[in-house]
């Protein structure tokens, strides 16, 4: 889609990788009694930017917001299957356009309110009222009806027609439920303040690009079934410190100044991995960090150019110069770890002269330089990408050097994740970088369908009719059908230039135990301790 590293939309699943210390469930395995105390400090490579779970469109908002609020389901990271959460059962309709949740009836809101039937209505409402604001909740409820509440711990959630990915999205903080207290303030004001959860913690204070503070909250006794302990989180504060220089981040682990950091340098694994300090890995399910190509604009939208860029990125050599062993290049316009993945790696081979032989086809024609022209025109397309991902500007110039070598000039501009945000609403790009995780193919949806995110502007109806029913699909054997032919679709009209899978890399303190990975790749620090 991608937006920028870590949009997740919420944006992973099934295989998981560790390093050091590990289990299979993607946490840092205890190893002695846990203990209840003490004060988590972890650096992010960016800001949070927005706290609201509903609104947060970024790894590190949705780090934090994972403590704040619990979810009406939970998936389990390694099976990738839905279990149940603040929603103790729940019924799925014949054409999944109607669920019914049946509420347990002990959880509240920090402010002492209940999270009841009125309260999921609430917040289904407020993500549906949203609309853009939420980037990942919009395409979660697109179609989004009514909720209807039929009891007071019974709500029926309907659609305007089949939305089979919907469940799932019910497991995601994105979906997280908000106190009513929360929901009656300003979208805006939700960013940084007055976030009330039913989660373990609650927001001790937020301080642009500097620090998020997280308190323990007392009498929290509803976790999902796939923590490790019942009652209390066991950390009595949690501390989320901005570091955007990777350096700083690892010099500030190593001398004990931080307890664990997000956003691990590929150069720094080797150096950190074993001793005092782990390294945590996992592969990112959704769409994989790529190009997506405006089709809108002028240069863009010729098919024998989107094609030869497609041809000419050498994605193992993206992997093996920028990156580390814990990343792997693109196969598909889905990861590997996503369902119903299929591997097209037939249609990513780097193969320069197809490249060069679809550019001289289409009438571009090397110059002086190297770089082709046409009608007069130079063959220069703009790249936008964030700065979110330290690797980001080193991957893209090596892309760079790559894609002159076919005669294709690529102008890099390198912004702020607010700037590109602003780039990629207005569609002030050739290209634009990034990445999106989420624990289901409908990931596909959400970055290529023309009703809701479309970085790539893209209007093809059969792409669009694919998208959409495969949203639809009851039957799982044809929903897998539609995504592969929706992921062959995007890569044979390239609207998407894959390059290599995301991977979460996390660095943990040896004092930290059982910090967790969720289906997302995301953090779970409810069980976490410190010894």
């Amino acid at each position: 889609m991608p937006l920028p590293r870590g949009l997740t939309t919420v944006a992973a699943m099934l295989p998981v990788l560790l390093v050091a210390c590990g289990t299979a469930a993607g946490s840092r395995s205890s190893t002695g009694t846990p203990r209840s105390g003490g004060e988590l400090k972890f650096a992010l490579p960016a800001d949070p930017t927005c706290l609201d779970p509903h609104q947060a469109a970024t790894s590190e908002g949705l780090y934090v917001a994972r403590g704040l609020v619990d979810s009406l389901t939970d998936q389990n990271p390694t099976t990738g299957e839905i279990v149940p959460w603040l929603a103790r059962s729940w019924n799925v309709g014949k054409d999944a356009s109607e669920f019914t949740f049946h509420l347990r009836e002990d959880a509240t809101f920090a402010d002492g309110t209940p999270v009841d039937a009125e309260a999921v209505k609430r917040n289904l409402d407020d993500v549906a009222a949203l609309g853009a604001r939420s980037i990942l909740g919009s395409g979660f409820v697109q179609g989004y009806q009514a909720t209807t509440v039929t009891g007071p711990h019974t709500a029926v959630v309907t659609f305007g027609g089949p939305n089979a990915q919907f469940l799932q999205a019910t497991s995601t903080p994105t979906l997280g439920l908000l106190a009513p207290t929360s929901l009656s303030k300003g979208a805006e004001q939700r960013c940084t303040a007055g976030l009330v959860g039913s989660g373990p913690f609650q927001l001790g204070g937020y301080q642009t690009n500097r620090s998020t503070t997280l308190t323990r909250r007392t009498g929290y006794a509803w976790p999902s079934p796939l923590s490790l302990h019942q009652g209390d989180a066991r950390l009595e504060k949690v501390t989320f410190l901005v570091m955007p220089e990777s350096g700083v981040r690892t010099g500030s682990l190593t001398s004990g100044q931080v307890d664990g950091i997000a956003g691990v340098a590929p150069q720094d694994e080797p150096a950190l991995g074993g001793g005092r300090v782990s390294v945590l890995s996992r592969a990112n399910p959704g769409v994989p960090v790529a190009f997506s190509v405006n089709t809108a604009r002028p240069l863009a939208s010729n098919l024998a150019v989107r094609q030869a860029l497609q041809a000419a990125v050498n994605r193992a050599e993206v992997v093996d110069t920028v990156l580390s062993p814990s990343y792997r290049p693109a196969t598909s316009s889905l990861s590997s770890s996503t369902a119903n993945f299929t591997d097209n790696s037939p249609l990513l081979r780097h193969d320069p002269q197809t490249a060069r032989r679809l550019l001289d086809g289409a009438g571009w024609q090397p110059g002086a330089d190297g770089i082709r022209s046409h009608d007069g025109r130079r063959l220069t397309l703009e790249a936008i990408l964030a700065t979110n991902f330290g690797p980001n500007k080193a991957a893209v110039e090596l892309i760079q050097q790559q894609l002159r070598d076919v005669g294709i000039e690529l102008d890099l501009r390198i912004l702020s994740i607010a700037d590109y945000q602003q780039a990629r609403g207005s569609g002030d790009y050739d290209l634009a970088w990034g990445s999106g995780t989420r624990a289901d193919p409908d990931i596909l949806r959400t970055a290529f369908s023309d009703k809701l995110l479309n970085l790539s502007r893209i209007d093809d109806p059969d792409l669009q009719r694919d998208l959409d029913a495969q949203a639809a699909a009851g039957d799982p054997k044809r929903r897998a059908e539609l995504v592969a032919t929706a992921q062959r679709r995007v890569l044979e009209q390239a609207y998407q230039i894959p390059v290599f899978e995301m991977t979460t890399v996390f660095a943990l303190s040896g004092k930290v135990h059982d910090i967790a990975f969720t289906s997302s790749s995301g953090l779970q620090y409810y069980d976490a301790w410190l010894s």
